[in-house]
Formats: structure tokens, sequence, C-alpha cells
């Protein structure tokens, strides 16, 4: 497939690229979606709070802002179109004493001057009623009722699998190296597995936003610095938080929140640590410590005994000027047209609330291409909708009898804390973009998240893996070349 010409070349598949190609898709283009991992969407896409933000906490002016705002309004229809989880649940800055109360309004404001509908302020027993499990000593929240929850993989592989049905191509483990130059006009990208022609490359590189363009000799002085996140995931057997508790944000962070999942679970995170590595995705004791006291100033009442894992993130975070450069960590998105070089669009320092904002964002990079002279002209037969799979554990005992009767590999339970079954899993390594690896299964499903941590399941779907993908066990991994599960069969070491 190397060398040939493509109108627009979409480097990196976390949620922004793929609404890109997603939304892309609807013109008579000839679109490559490239990521360098083994899967979509195993960046930052993949290890974060998983919420819709309201739009109240980035400053009024910033492009975050203006994203964010959009991004959040466009998620209903989204949810809709593309069959991902989506509950727009509202969330909360809970204020613990009067000191921080009085802060409460200025976020408010902030809210309002962002254009955030549906802002309320709460006093302390408001608060209480509506969150039992709260700090008593809480005395009162900023209440945004266009806050959401969602699976943020959901989302990416939704909006990816969509691009493809509407002619997008995709090409895991292909990294980009470099651009080809003519003049000041870049016509293309080498990557590991040769060169691509194309009209238009889209940088959606994430953590490595930086590197790509400075390949095209933009913006030297820009610097991605990963954010690492740590969190805590609870039992959802046992602990239940029914709403998403943000403290009042700090001068660095937003801070650390109790908070829903989309898949019942309570989870606790992030703290927010810059690092170098932008694969550096471990876990410390000190930060642990460090959500795990914050969290308590928010819910005194968890246990730390129904932590059932812990994971990191990593945040692409950016130095570009902000609207106020006082503010040191509020830097703003990039989303543009350089005049440099031409055939680029970039778009760099995209973290939180870059989940939110990506559907936003792809409308703006659409609008920019129109703006550079592109006729872009709809595709007459475009589907927006992506038809979501059979999700056993959500269906009626009704629906589940007739969906085994069809498949009896649906009337095999594989995960047993989260019920997925063998005719989930099969339909995932056979969906239109294939799940090859035990970790891309899980992200679609959730096998192995649940108090086993997949101790029962893993085994067996290496099998299912094997078998449907037809090669050696041997050959299944975790996450790609260098996490292989197995070594050797056992009995060749018994015949020795």
């Amino acid at each position: 497939m190397a060398d040939k010409t493509y109108d627009v070349i979409i480097i990196g598949a976390g949620v922004v690229g793929s609404m890109v190609a997603r939304f892309l898709s609807r013109y008579k283009l000839d679109i490559l979606l490239i990521e360098k991992d083994s899967d979509i969407g195993m960046g930052a896409s993949c290890a974060n709070t998983a919420i819709v933000h309201a739009g109240y906490d980035p400053k009024p002016g910033s492009l975050k802002a203006e994203m964010n705002v959009l991004g959040n309004q466009m998620f209903d229809q989204l949810a809709g179109e593309l069959n991902f989880s989506f509950e727009r649940r509202g969330d909360y800055v809970v204020a613990i004493g009067p000191e921080e109360y009085g802060k409460l309004e200025t976020l408010r404001q902030q809210g309002l001057a962002n254009g955030v509908p549906g802002m309320v302020m709460l006093n302390g027993a408001d608060v209480r009623q509506r969150e039992p499990n709260i700090n008593p000593e809480v005395s009162g929240a900023l209440w945004a009722s266009t806050g959401g929850i969602c699976d943020p993989f959901s989302v990416v592989i939704a909006a990816a699998e969509n691009a493809v049905a509407n002619g997008v191509t995709l090409l895991t483990d292909t990294a980009f190296q470099d651009f080809i130059i003519e003049g000041k006009c870049i016509v293309g990208i080498k990557t590991n597995h040769g060169e691509f022609r194309s009209r238009w490359v889209v940088n959606s590189a994430g953590l490595y936003s930086d590197l790509v363009m400075h390949k095209a000799g933009l913006r030297p002085e820009f610097k991605i610095t990963p954010r690492k996140g740590e969190y805590y995931v609870f039992d959802k057997a046992e602990i239940t938080i029914n709403n998403v508790l943000f403290p009042v944000p700090s001068e660095t962070s937003k801070g650390i929140l109790v908070t829903t999942t989309i898949h019942g679970n309570t989870i606790i995170g992030p703290n927010a640590l810059e690092i170098e590595d932008k694969e550096d995705r471990s876990i410390t004791p000190e930060g642990l410590n460090e959500i795990w006291q914050g969290a308590l100033s928010l819910v005194p009442s968890l246990n730390l005994r129904y932590a059932i894992a812990e994971f990191a993130g990593l945040r692409p975070g950016g130095n570009a000027p902000s609207a106020n450069p006082n503010i040191k960590y509020n830097k703003d998105f990039i989303i543009e047209i350089p005049k440099e070089v031409d055939g680029l669009v970039n778009l760099g320092g995209i973290e939180s609330p870059g989940l939110t904002s990506s559907p936003a964002i792809a409308v703006r990079v659409v609008e920019l291409l129109k703006d550079a002279g592109e006729e872009l002209q709809e595709k007459p037969d475009w589907n927006p909708i992506r038809r979501a799979r059979p999700r056993f554990r959500d269906m009626l005992p009704i629906e589940q009898k007739l969906l085994i009767e069809n498949d009896a590999k649906y009337g095999r339970i594989i995960c047993r804390c989260e019920n997925v079954t063998e005719g989930e899993i099969v339909a995932e390594i056979h969906a239109p973009i294939p799940a090859r690896t035990y970790d891309a299964i899980k992200r679609r499903t959730w096998l192995g998240t649940g108090r086993c941590q997949g101790a029962f399941d893993t085994p067996r779907v290496v099998e299912i893996l094997a078998r449907e993908l037809g090669v050696s066990p041997l050959e299944i991994s975790k996450k790609g070349k260098g996490s292989e599960f197995l070594v050797r069969p056992t009995k060749d070491e018994e015949a020795e």
C-alpha cells in the first residue's frame, strides 16, 4: 500500500484523530489514518477519567474553552449516531469549608463567560442529600448539569469504525518518521512501512505532536510535557458513588476527584506529575497515596480494601501560549494551518478537555480545510450511523435467549465478573477494526476489569484469539509484539 497517494493522511488514531477521520469521511476524499501502536486509542484516549466536561474550567477566550463547550453540546447526537454509552449526569465541584465555598462563584462566572448552560449553586444540605457519601463538612457545590460520563475507548472505536465504514483506510503498527517536503509544501510522509503521498497531512499525534511538527520546521519552542495521572478503581459490588465529584481546582490541576463510571465502578484520581518519558505509565506508592488522601477529603468513607486495580494515564500538556499568560497550567490547544509550510493541519497540546473537545476539533479541521480552498463535496451515500454489537450483560433475559438461539457462543460466559461471552469476543475479533490482542478485546468488551482482573478469563481469551486468527497461542499477546503470554508448550519441556 506504500507509495499510494491520498487526499488526507491523519497521524494518530486517538480520539481526536479518529473524530477527524470520521467527520472528513463525509466528503469525497481518499483518507489514510495511521497509528503507531497495535490498536487505536492506546495513548491518552484509553487512560483518563472518562468525563465529558461541562466547560467551566478552561480560561475564557481560550481555544480550550470554545472547543470544550461546543464539543460537549455534540455528544448527545454523536452517542445516538455512533452507538456508544454516554450519560449526561451532571457534575459537582464540591467545596469543603467556607473558604472553598467562596471560590465557587468565581468558577461559575468563568463558566458563564464560556457559555456553559445549566449551572446551579447548591448549599451543603443540598449536596448531602444528593450524595450521601460526601464529606459532612461540605459547604456547597457548583452543579453543572451538562457534565457527563462515557467510555472513552468506546468513543474512539465508534468514531474510527464509522470512518472505516465510510471508506477511510486504517493502518496500525504504522509509525510516522518524517515528512516528504518539496519546496515549502508537504506532499507526504515516511513511515516504517514505506512512503505515502498526500495533499494534506493532519498532525494528531497526541503525546508526540511536538516531535511531528518539529519535523516540519514548526514551533521549535513547542514542547509536550507528559502529565502523569494515577488512579484507583474500586469494586462496584462494594462501593457505590452516584455522581461526578470534583474538588475546588487549584492553580495546577482540576484536582483529585471521586467519580462513578459508565460501567458502575468508582474511580479516584488523578494527580498531576510532569515527567519527561512519553511512555512512562508506571504507578508509584507516593502517587497512589496522594490521590487516596485527596479522595478522602471528598468521601471519607472510602475503603482501600475494595480497590481492585490501579492505572496511570498521560496527558499531552503543551506550552503553547494561553489566553491568560499568567496562568501556568492553562496552556492552550493548537489548531491551525501554519503559514510556514503548505499542506499541514497542525494539532497540538490536546490535553483535558481533549475527549470532550474532540468532535468540535474535528469540525474545526473541516472548516480550516474549506478556508484553505478545499472544495469538499459531500458523499451522497455517507452513513453517519455505526451499529453497536450486542452486549450480553445489558440485555433483557428474552433478548439473551434469542441471541443464544441464534449463536450458541453467546451462551458461554468467558469473563464471570463482567458477564462477557465468547460470542462478544469473537464479534470483536472480526469487527471492522479487528481486536487482535487481549487488551484490544478488554477495551472493547470490558472483560478482565472486574474483581479477579482477568485471572479467570485470560487463558480462555488466548485460546479464542488463536483459534479465530488461525495462529499459534504462542503468538497471542497482551498489547502487541513483545508482550506475548506464552513462551512454549509445557509438553516440550516434558519431552526433554
